[in-house]
């Protein structure tokens, strides 16, 4: 029986790696780039987050996307079996702050290289610069047109990734090739994204603000009722817009609004209400009434954002504290709490961590990944509509799908002989 696994990221090596555990097969993994996992190179600024070393139920809590569909493959391959498996196979992990699990050396390669020690060992035919122009299946067997020529299998796995960063070959193949078979695609959009501003010049460019709450008021609400629009953290200005932990995580949540003109509110000291603030301002301005309030808000702001934050409220830098009226207090303190940007949107997808849509998981069975259209044909990894949040979340879903689909490929052999 012959199997083919369209793309050589984490989920395609790891089920190419699980369906030959069976040596009565001829795997073959086709690449469109020049060598394995380029995707895995960039992760985690080039260490590779590789997964969160938490229990399934907490992982599922930090799916954004398809959480009720990736409970059998998490509980089936879940964080600890990660692990597990590249110790196993050579590569010691780490486990670091937020239960992210690196590989000890630091170094994205040593992952993919323990893939591809196992695929050679075990006869795994790689074809590396083959891109597939068409897929079609006659009768049992799926026959794909490639740039090395016409090849032919029983089982076809997709692991072609999504559209996020494309330069590493995650161009939305697979969405093509899912719609060949009928397969419904939910709009891929960017998640784990930069959010950009309107009314921005960039003058905080590489700013960053801690312990901070930034909340998104999408277009025509006043009242933010999803609690996962507000986050609590990390987070930095860019060029453009802001970017950060926190940025990161509210840009998965708000991808599913119009933010064209919506919110970006920070709470510049979200750990104090607004009495408890505004008694300590005029404690502050009692007792420095010489000051000029640029440098009295040297004690409440970072040095670099005090001249936004006074022309966000329109008071001259120079004021000193004694001439600071009533109105003019009000004014800061409402600024300390809303301190507000307009949303131009999300950054495009080719700087997203992940993709957020994709292939409609109700066409594919979620205990095997197999196509409930196509009998033998399996979708792994970001090709489904699956996202999750930061911290070795998405690699894992895509170790975990992929480990699923090669059980099942090898499930299939198994009764076919």
């Amino acid at each position: 029986m012959d199997i083919i696994i369209i793309g050589g990221g984490a989920s395609g090596m790891m089920c190419a790696t699980t369906c030959s555990e069976n040596s009565n097969c001829h795997i073959t993994l086709l690449e469109k780039n020049e060598k394995l996992g380029k995707k895995l190179y960039i992760t985690g600024k080039g260490r590779c987050n590789v997964t969160n070393l938490c229990d399934a139920s907490t992982f599922l809590q930090n799916v954004v996307v398809g959480n009720k569909f990736l409970y059998s493959a998490i509980n089936s391959f879940p964080p600890q079996s990660t692990v597990n498996f590249f110790e196993k196979n050579g590569t010691p992990i780490k486990i670091e702050r937020g239960r992210r699990a690196f590989p000890k050396s630091n170094k994205a390669s040593d992952i993919t290289r323990t893939f591809e020690r196992l695929l050679k060992k075990r006869n795994v035919e790689i074809v590396y610069n083959c891109d597939v122009c068409k897929i079609e299946k006659n009768n049992s067997r799926f026959i794909l047109y490639t740039s090395k020529g016409k090849l032919e299998c029983d089982l076809l796995v997709i692991a072609t990734g999504g559209k996020s960063y494309p330069i590493t070959g995650s161009t939305g193949d697979g969405y093509s090739f899912a719609r060949q078979f009928g397969h419904k695609i939910i709009e891929p959009k960017p998640a784990l994204v930069p959010i950009l501003l309107k009314d921005y010049d960039g003058s905080l460019a590489g700013l960053t603000l801690k312990n901070v709450k930034a909340t998104i008021i999408p277009k025509g609400q006043k009242n933010i009722k999803a609690k996962n629009l507000e986050q609590f953290g990390e987070m930095l200005f860019t060029h453009q817009g802001v970017s950060g932990p926190i940025v990161l995580t509210l840009s998965s949540f708000a991808n599913k609004f119009d933010l064209d003109s919506a919110i970006f509110r920070i709470d510049l000291k979200p750990m104090v209400d607004q009495n408890e603030l505004t008694q300590r301002l005029i404690s502050d301005i009692s007792a420095n009434p010489k000051k000029s309030i640029k440098n009295l808000l040297k004690e409440y702001l970072p040095q670099n954002l005090i001249p936004e934050f006074l022309k966000k409220t329109k008071i001259n830098e120079n004021t000193r504290c004694c001439d600071i009226s009533k109105e003019d207090r009000i004014t800061i303190i409402h600024a300390f709490k809303n301190f507000d940007y307009e949303i131009k949107g999300l950054d495009c997808i080719d700087f997203a961590v992940v993709t957020s849509g994709g292939v409609d998981t109700k066409e594919i069975n979620p205990k095997t990944m197999e196509s409930k259209l196509t009998p033998g044909l399996y979708f792994v990894g970001e090709t489904l509509d699956v996202d999750a949040l930061t911290g070795g979340y998405n690699i894992q879903i895509a170790l975990a799908t992929g480990y699923v689909a090669g059980k099942n490929c090898i499930t299939k052999l198994e009764n076919y002989l």
